[in-house]
C-alpha cells in the first residue's frame, strides 16, 4: 500500500491525484491552506480515517518539515511525494506592483517544490524500497510565453531542478519524475479567455499521471498531444517562435490561480 504525500491537495490536480491514489488503496497526506476543502476531500475518499490532513502554506518551510516528519512517523515512511501546489498568474515586468507576484510565483512553484522534497530524502534513502519524488511542471515551461514570464520561468526551473535532483538520487534508488500538464479543466483554468487545445478532465489526467509515476518515467507531458506540441516548440528557431507567439494572448494579471 503506497504512502503518498501531496501538496496543493485542496482542489484541481492535487485533489484529483489524491482521489486516484486513495481509490488504489494508498494512504494520502493532504496538504493545502484550506482546512474546509481538505476535510471535505478526505470525507469523500475511501477509508477517510486512513488519510492525514495538514493545513499550511507551502512557502512556510518549517510547517512543511513538521508535516513531513509527522507523516513519516505515522505512516512509517513515504513512497511518493508530489509537489503539486502552484500559482499561475499573468505578470508584466514593466509594472512595479507585479514584482510581488513574481516573488510569490517563484516561491510557491520552485522554492516550495524543493522544500517539499527535502525532508523526505533521508527517509527514502533508508527505506531501500522504490520511492518517487514528483514535480509538477507545465508545457508553459517549454518556451517563454508573453505575459507569463514568472510562470514560464518557474515551470522551466522545476523541470531543470528535477533533472538535477534525479541525477543526485538515482544511485540511491529514488526516482524523480517531472510531469508537465497541458490544459486541464480545473478552477485554475476557468479564467483563461483563450482557446485551450486538448483540454483534459482532472480525473483523466490523474489516472495517466499515476501510471506514469508507477512506470518510473523521468519526464512526461500529459496529454500526449501536448507532448507533441512541446517537442515541436523546442525545435523552432527563435525567429520562427517569435513570429508565431509575439501576439499570443496573455494570461490575466492578478487573476485567480490558474494553469498551465
Amino acid at each position: 500500500m503506497n504512502r503518498v504525500f501531496i501538496t496543493g491537495a485542496s482542489s484541481g490536480l492535487g485533489a484529483a491525484l489524491a482521489r486516484e491514489y486513495a481509490a488504489r488503496g494508498a494512504t494520502v497526506g493532504l496538504v493545502a491552506r484550506r482546512r474546509d476543502a481538505l476535510d471535505a476531500l478526505r470525507a469523500q475518499l475511501p477509508h477517510p480515517e486512513r488519510h492525514l490532513v495538514y493545513v499550511l502554506d507551502v512557502t512556510d518551510r518549517a510547517a512543511l518539515v513538521a508535516a513531513a516528519v509527522d507523516f513519516i512517523a505515522r505512516c512509517g515512511g513515504a513512497d511518493i511525494v508530489i509537489a503539486c501546489a502552484g500559482i499561475s498568474v499573468g505578470t508584466l515586468t514593466e509594472y512595479a506592483e507585479d514584482m510581488e507576484v513574481f516573488d510569490a510565483i517563484i516561491a510557491t512553484n520552485v522554492g516550495a517544490t524543493m522544500a517539499t522534497f527535502a525532508p523526505f530524502i533521508a527517509t527514502m534513502k533508508a527505506q531501500h524500497t522504490p520511492c518517487r519524488l514528483v514535480g509538477i511542471g507545465s508545457v508553459a515551461g517549454v518556451r517563454g510565453l508573453p505575459g507569463a514570464g514568472a510562470y514560464s520561468a518557474s515551470k522551466a526551473a522545476v523541470r531543470v531542478y528535477c533533472e538535477s535532483l534525479r541525477l543526485e538520487l538515482k544511485p540511491h534508488g529514488i526516482g524523480v519524475v517531472t510531469i508537465a500538464p497541458g490544459y486541464i479543466d480545473t478552477p485554475m483554468t476557468k479564467h483563461n479567455s483563450y482557446p485551450m487545445p486538448f483540454l483534459m478532465t482532472p480525473g483523466r489526467f490523474a489516472a495517466r499521471a499515476v501510471k506514469t509515476i508507477a512506470a518510473g518515467a523521468t519526464y512526461r507531458v500529459i496529454p500526449w498531444q501536448m507532448g507533441v506540441v512541446a517537442k515541436l516548440l523546442r525545435l523552432l528557431p527563435d525567429f520562427l517562435y517569435d513570429l508565431a507567439f509575439v501576439n499570443a494572448p496573455h494570461k490575466a494579471r492578478n487573476a485567480s490561480k490558474g494553469a498551465p
